[in-house]
């Protein structure tokens, strides 16, 4: 018998950092498109349509979308004979769509790259591990000798890592690492640096395998930032360098990371985190649960503070300096489209940049209370919607049609959760992230 013809898994990660798609037949293996309903970006986690969210042409017609991709961009999928790919969104005019989070990011990169200077960027993901009861209830993964670093299958009792580093071997999706975080049954993976869309494209996809490797091994992955109450949250990580026209690290300022001696780029950068860090809370966290993660003494990138090797600052300065110089926001987690995520990361140090913003002093505190941070991020998802809705110079940089689409679709869902906490909060979230 002939194997099956292959076929092409086309996707975009929403609004809701949902991966989104359809199989393709192998004639679409080439540069080619698809379309998909533009109000895709209506429709929320419980699946309802908010009619009047901004963007979304719901009262016009409901018309098309297209997503649209490079033959040269397709890779190796994770199912057999499947390929996969990643696009842009355009609208029925032809022009992109403002709320394509790849767009945004795009446009991102672009403004920096008139400065001489291209965006290398190395993202790590945390995720806890669940198993479905047999009444439907969700346990977290039994890990009996589970330790942080921990590897082997103390654990990992069903080896689901094991498969998904094979996977990402198998199909060239490049990772640094897994292991096991302080808190279990919590993993990290760490994906290998690159030039930003290029990089934010393999996140979104080796994310989508992971959890579905995972599931084919009975677990649940998830990527929510605070799925077990009383335990650490899950981050997005987000680690930053530049090249420059002649292919040297930008950030370099000799061959330690050094704070005390941060070139004027650095310096830039951080004054742009230090001075958008509450509005950017709204598109990075954006999630009812981002604001039990971002807490005091919780190294989540909750206070408005810098500083050198300290995973209690927000804006953490490597301690390796020369060509792997960078600089790590940890704010972000995963509820954020990646791609959005990055963009206001690369935005608003772009803002400090070229605004020439004064740097406030570095943490000289422990960072558990932090002793020169002029404030933390909002209390509540409300608040740090209010924030980014405050902050024109941000939103405008990311991109107002998409910043106003997404402030949209977070106050509903802020009104949709508002009855909901605990596990029955976790639970209208955890299938999807």
């Amino acid at each position: 018998m002939s194997e099956p013809a292959p076929r092409l898994r086309a996707m975009f990660c929403d609004h809701l950092s949902i991966m989104r798609g359809k199989y393709l037949p192998a004639s679409k293996m080439q540069d080619d498109e698809s379309r998909f309903a533009r109000p895709t970006f209506s429709v929320h986690y419980d699946k309802d349509l908010l009619i009047e969210a901004p963007g979304t042409m719901c009262l016009q017609g409901l018309p098309d979308m297209a997503l649209r991709w490079k033959g040269a961009e397709i890779r190796q999928g994770w199912e057999p004979n499947t390929r996969v790919v990643t696009g842009d969104l355009y609208g029925g005019d032809g022009a992109p769509l403002p709320l394509c989070p790849r767009g945004a990011l795009k446009r991102a990169v672009a403004a920096w790259e008139k400065h001489g200077l291209t965006p290398k960027i190395g993202i790590e993901l945390e995720a806890y591990a669940f198993t479905r009861n047999p009444d439907g209830s969700l346990s977290p993964y039994d890990t009996p000798g589970g330790v942080v670093y921990g590897t082997g299958n103390f654990t990992d009792p069903r080896r689901f890592t094991d498969a998904i580093w094979a996977k990402a071997q198998e199909i060239g999706l490049p990772l640094d690492l897994i292991t096991a975080e302080y808190d279990t049954p919590q993993y990290e993976f760490t994906l290998t640096f690159d030039t930003a869309v290029e990089h934010v494209d393999t996140v979104v996809l080796f994310r989508q395998m992971a959890r579905e490797v995972a599931w084919d091994h009975g677990v649940l992955l998830t990527f929510l930032p605070k799925p077990i109450a009383g335990k650490g949250g899950n981050g997005m990580h987000i680690n930053l360098s530049f090249t420059d026209k002649d292919g040297a690290n930008a950030l370099a300022n000799g061959p330690h990371g050094d704070p005390s001696n941060l070139n004027a780029l650095a310096r830039g950068c951080i004054a742009g985190w230090m001075q958008h860090h509450k509005a950017m809370a709204g598109l990075i966290a954006p999630n009812a649960l981002s604001y039990a993660r971002l807490q005091p003494a919780s190294l989540s990138g909750y206070w408005c503070n810098w500083g050198g090797d300290n995973r209690n600052v927000t804006v953490r300065v490597s301690a390796e300096g020369g060509k792997k110089a960078r600089l790590e926001h940890r704010m972000a987690d995963a509820t954020a489209n990646p791609y959005t995520a990055t963009a206001t990361v690369l935005q608003a140090a772009l803002l400090g940049y070229t605004g020439n913003y004064p740097l406030q002093p570095m943490e000289t505190g422990d960072g558990f209370t932090s002793n020169d941070a002029p404030h933390g991020t909002a209390a509540t998802l409300t608040e740090a919607l209010q924030d980014l809705a405050a902050d024109t110079t941000l939103t405008n940089a990311v991109g107002a049609d998409l910043v106003a689409n997404h402030l949209y679709m977070k106050h509903a869902e802020v009104a949709k959760t508002a009855t909901l906490e605990g596990d029955a909060l976790r639970d209208w979230y955890i299938w999807y992230l």
